[in-house]
């Protein structure tokens, strides 16, 4: 069932929950919120996770407890808190793309984009790293040897739905190779596997890579991205990996935190007033991703939701063009013959 908003009915809701910020009474919990991220400790999920909990407990007086629950690409700990009690005390973390499209994948039933409420923190991009020691020094080398020795190229990702994961089939799809992935239980752990040399290559998340990265056990060959990423304690930019594939898609990968449809009126009012006041201003989270190579770019509601189409647009259309969805996303709302959101 398709329950994407009209442009006008977004606009309707945008409009109520602008007043609801003003005027919706202040919640004040009365016990721990649990936020569930559905990968390993130590990921991107994870990460900027725990740097927002901290503003969110001392505006709430109450704690805000961070739960890893991993497992099937990150949809069991996100069913969790899809089919949790709506009381607001359970909510999830994740890449919105992930949310956005776990129908598709098959992973759960009809789910899309507006069964949450959306709070945004940081954009992560991939990095195409591989170990210090590789053979490989830059990316045109490793693409080269991909096209020639395909499955025997080995990739650590955090499993197919994963953004490092959709990262390396987003690049086999433009350059027509084939490759051999190894998953693991969030990004963190595929990330010191490939430090270790368990893989030849990682693509995961800058933020996953970054003390590696500095520590000179990766070396960064390209970022996926039209633009350079400078990470803090770098000599130099990692480059865009535009420089070889000028036409692959690129669009920011936006992670953060989601509340279920369903809740208490005042909770949404309430977050939506603690996240404007005191998450977008926050200069913690803003060193957090200057620090590991994130994009600080918050918002929450509407804007935040216009943010994220792009991504799960894409990823969405990528599961069909490689024969991966299970459902036709038009089912969520999403046309892959024109790559754009539909309604009705």
């Amino acid at each position: 069932m398709n329950r994407l908003k009209t442009t006008l009915t977004s606009g309707l809701i945008a409009v109520v929950a602008l007043s609801g910020f003003a005027l919706a009474e202040e919640w004040q919990p009365t016990k721990p919120i649990n936020i569930i991220v559905p990968w390993g400790a130590g990921g991107s999920t994870d990460q900027v996770t725990r740097a927002t909990a901290p503003i969110l407990e001392e505006q709430l007086g109450q704690s805000v407890v961070v739960v890893n629950q991993g497992g099937a690409s990150g949809a069991i700990g996100t069913r969790e808190a899809l089919e949790s009690e709506k009381d607001g005390y359970t909510w999830t973390a994740n890449a919105i793309a992930n949310n956005a499209n776990y129908s598709v994948t098959g992973l759960i039933e009809d789910t899309n984009i507006d069964d949450w409420h959306i709070y945004l923190s940081v954009a992560n991009v991939p990095v195409v790293s591989v170990p210090a020691n590789s053979e490989f020094n830059d990316f045109g080398e490793l693409l080269a040897a991909l096209k020639e020795r395909g499955s025997e190229i080995t990739v650590a990702t955090a499993g197919i739905t994963s953004s490092g994961g959709t990262a390396i089939a987003t690049l086999s799809d433009e350059a027509d190779f084939e490759y051999n992935m190894i998953t693991y239980d969030g990004g963190n752990p595929a990330v010191v596997a490939a430090a270790r040399g368990e893989a030849m290559m990682t693509t995961q998340l800058a933020v996953e890579q970054a003390e590696m990265i500095r520590g000179g056990r990766l070396k960064p060959l390209a970022v996926l991205s039209d633009r350079s990423l400078t990470i803090e304690g770098m000599d130099q930019p990692i480059p865009p990996v535009t420089n070889w594939l000028p036409d692959l898609p690129v669009a920011p990968d936006y992670f953060g935190i989601f509340i279920p449809r369903g809740v208490p009126d005042e909770v949404i009012a309430t977050m939506d007033r603690i996240w404007e006041e005191h998450v977008m201003t926050s200069q913690k989270l803003q060193d957090y991703a200057d620090r590991q190579g994130a994009i600080f770019d918050p918002s929450y509601g509407a804007e935040a939701r216009a943010r994220a189409m792009p991504i799960a647009i894409q990823e969405a259309c990528a599961y069909v063009d490689r024969g991966e969805a299970v459902i036709d996303p038009v089912e969520i709302g999403i046309d892959c013959e024109t790559r754009s959101e539909v309604s009705n």
